[in-house]
């Protein structure tokens, strides 16, 4: 009997594991298998629902006509793609196709020999020649806009919307300019992101800049989900590509030309990722040494598709199953009360007082007396003079 005990035992504690084991199983699969409701939920939280693309290009005057080339070429793949006028936002500092300089009007060229023309007939600037500025593009990023802007001019993105900022130009270390008349600096760049991730305008964000000592512009960058490139590194200059004895200048820059490249061999069902995009221009080719940066970002590039921001493709999943998604009112209106239900929604705050400082009246300028008063104050004192002294001590005055 005593030797039976220790074998019992042992049968007794291998059943326990055994049903232990079951009931993980068991809950495992519930947890997997779940409601459609929250199947439908965990659907939905998973990745962005819509794309929106910021392409600016900062230069003006007719020897930049390579930047406005750029813009263009890629407004045209972004669409290309999938992603629609309405949530571009296209920002051209000057019109290089109505320009007197231009020998073909109403066309702008990224090939030589006239190729391909990026202007067409359905582009749609949003912010054109002097409407080109720091202000404005620091207001398009972080929503803080008058209430008067049209539609086409925000950028109406939210927490699931991935965002392309393409930017060109002509920049220096830690700072890019704007209509070659005042500039932005890397820190104020960081710093309209940090807003933008605080107002829940971003799920994730690309970054891309072609100007000189490009990656200069992401140094400074601290806000989550934020990947970078950089046409050049610190104290290298981004250089040009395909000039045009027709037109007389380049037509685009090497950086962008050789991204374009590759996006044209994107179509929306590929499957090529971040990493791909980082080699399409090595030093060979560009000259400079193009650059990228992603830490910040949380998820692993190689597993993040090109279509995640060139283009607006949706998450579908197809199911034969009828999904009834019933809100729970009455539990949402237990947590509020209705007259909190009935306010409006809220609103972010103004972080400047900018309507306060727009419209606040001009400083009044200091009095100061009129020319005619002046002359008849010293009229009045050589006349005291004279009255006083006599001509005889004018010889003291000159």
């Amino acid at each position: 009997m005593a030797a039976a005990v220790p074998g019992a035992s042992g049968a007794r504690a291998t059943a326990a594991l055994l049903l232990l084991l079951l009931l993980l199983l068991g809950c495992c699969g519930a947890a997997l298998a779940g409601s459609p409701q929250d199947q439908a939920e965990q659907f939905f939280r998973s990745g962005h629902t819509n794309n929106w693309a910021v392409l600016v290009c900062t230069s003006r005057f007719w020897f930049n006509y390579r930047h406005v080339a750029n813009t263009l070429s890629v407004y045209r793949s972004v669409k290309r793609l999938g992603i629609p006028d309405s949530h571009i936002v296209l920002m051209l500092a000057d019109d290089m196709a109505c320009n007197p300089r231009n020998p073909k009007p109403a066309t702008v060229f990224s090939h030589k020999n006239m190729e391909l023309n990026v202007y067409g007939d359905d582009v749609e600037v949003d912010y054109r020649s002097y409407e080109v500025t720091v202000e404005n593009f620091l207001r398009v990023l972080t929503g803080r806009i008058p209430p008067s802007t049209p539609r086409s001019k925000r950028l109406l993105s939210d927490d699931r919307s991935n965002i392309l900022i393409y930017m060109t130009g002509h920049g220096g270390n830690g700072f890019l300019k704007f209509q070659d008349s005042e500039e932005i600096t890397n820190v104020e760049l960081a710093d309209a992101f940090e807003q933008m991730w605080q107002k829940r305008r971003y799920n994730e964000l690309l970054f891309i800049i072609d100007t000189c000592q490009g990656a200069s512009m992401y140094e400074r960058f601290y806000s989550p989900n934020i990947m970078a490139l950089a046409s050049s590194q610190v104290g290298e200059d981004s250089l040009s590509h395909q000039p045009d004895l027709g037109i007389g200048v380049h037509l685009m820059d090497r950086y962008t030309f050789y991204v374009l490249e590759f996006l044209e061999e994107i179509h929306p069902a590929s499957q090529t990722n971040m990493n791909d995009l980082f080699q399409v221009c090595p030093k060979s080719l560009c000259v400079s040494t193009p650059g990228h940066r992603t830490d910040l970002f949380q998820r692993d590039p190689q597993k993040v598709l090109i279509t995640d921001f060139f283009g607006s493709v949706r998450k579908v999943e197809i199911t034969t199953e009828t999904l009834s998604l019933e809100r729970d009112v009455a539990g949402f209106e237990s947590k509020f009360p209705e007259e909190e239900l009935a306010t409006e929604p809220l609103k972010y705050a103004e972080q400047l007082p900018v309507a306060q400082i727009i419209h606040q009246k001009p400083k009044q300028k200091d009095w100061h007396p009129p020319g005619g008063f002046i002359l008849g104050l010293w009229a009045l004192i050589i006349m005291v003079f004279f009255k006083t002294y006599g001509i005889k001590h004018m010889k003291h005055v000159f």
